[in-house]
């Protein structure tokens, strides 16, 4: 197949600056907005961004509750393997979900539809890390929004885990 030749008296457009720069471009939209340039602004490039922002925060939530989930499922099925470390992980994930609600309020709505997906990949999560099977686990998230962000809500029997770490 042949390839057809470019005519050289019309001139390729060159790239922007969003995207050969990024952050140059950013810096760019940031001066134009603060001197009110708004001939000058690149709207749709920024209208994009803007909204990849918000999806960012939802994926944010979705991450955190998906490790935080996967970590309360193996705090529950592998009681005799429980760590510090495992402990940690709960205890940070919880409060990063609840500081990234606080920052994001709108988010709280969508609390439910961002459960059901991070339980799919918390279920991963604790089949990767404890080789057990994954039908042990259940298919529906066995743990309410209250009882997965409740910093007393630890699944399955007693650890002294807890005490220890009160200490």
């Amino acid at each position: 197949m042949r390839i057809p030749e470019t005519n050289p008296q019309i001139p390729m457009p060159s790239p922007s600056l969003y995207e050969t720069d990024f952050y140059a471009w950013t810096e760019e939209q940031v001066t134009l907005l603060r001197n009110e340039q708004w001939s000058q602004i690149d709207l749709q490039n920024l209208i994009e961004e803007i909204q990849s922002l918000g999806k960012q925060q939802r994926q944010e939530l979705r991450n955190r509750l998906s490790v935080l989930i996967g970590h309360l499922l193996k705090w529950q099925y592998q009681s005799q393997r429980r760590s510090r470390s495992w402990l940690a992980t709960l205890r940070i994930q919880r409060l990063d979900i609840a500081e990234l609600l606080e920052d994001n309020p709108s988010l709280k709505p969508y609390l439910e539809e961002a459960l059901r997906k991070a339980y799919l990949k918390g279920v991963e999560l604790a089949v990767g890390e404890t080789d057990l099977p994954k039908r042990t686990f259940p298919v529906e998230c066995p743990y309410s929004l209250v009882e997965i962000m409740d910093y007393d809500f630890y699944p399955g029997e007693p650890s002294k885990l807890l005490d220890e770490s009160e200490q």
